[in-house]
């Protein structure tokens, strides 16, 4: 079973790309402390992926926009990116929603991804 096209729960053998994301702190224009990562996702189990804009081929989390110069860009994160893991905790079986909050809430993400393509090794 490889990561795309995998069903929630079901285990999955496959390259995974190990990164880590540290979150950029910026200030808001209400003067307020915020963390920016850089990036947007889509999916979750509670999404139709027959909806989605990207035909993702199941309800895993992927990246869908990468900010330029951003702490996602520099730490490697690329669009249509899927993520496994977040700092140990299961992706593949994640809502939306809890994803999002989950994302929020930590400074640094130790983030396992599937990428599509992955260059050729020399």
């Amino acid at each position: 079973m490889t990561a795309y096209g995998h069903s929630a729960g079901e285990s999955i053998e496959c390259l995974s790309i190990a990164i880590q994301l540290r979150k950029e702190e910026t200030v808001d224009y209400h003067g307020n402390i915020v963390y920016r990562v850089g990036f947007k996702i889509g999916g979750g189990i509670d999404q139709d992926p027959t909806c989605a804009p990207f035909n993702y081929p199941d309800q895993g989390i992927y990246i869908t926009h990468i900010d330029e110069d951003s702490p996602a860009a520099r730490a490697g994160l690329r669009r249509h990116d899927k993520i496994l893991s977040v700092n140990g905790l299961d992706f593949t079986l994640l809502t939306h929603e809890r994803a999002v909050k989950y994302i929020k809430k930590y400074a640094v993400l130790d983030m396992l991804v599937a990428r599509a393509e992955l260059p050729p090794l020399h």
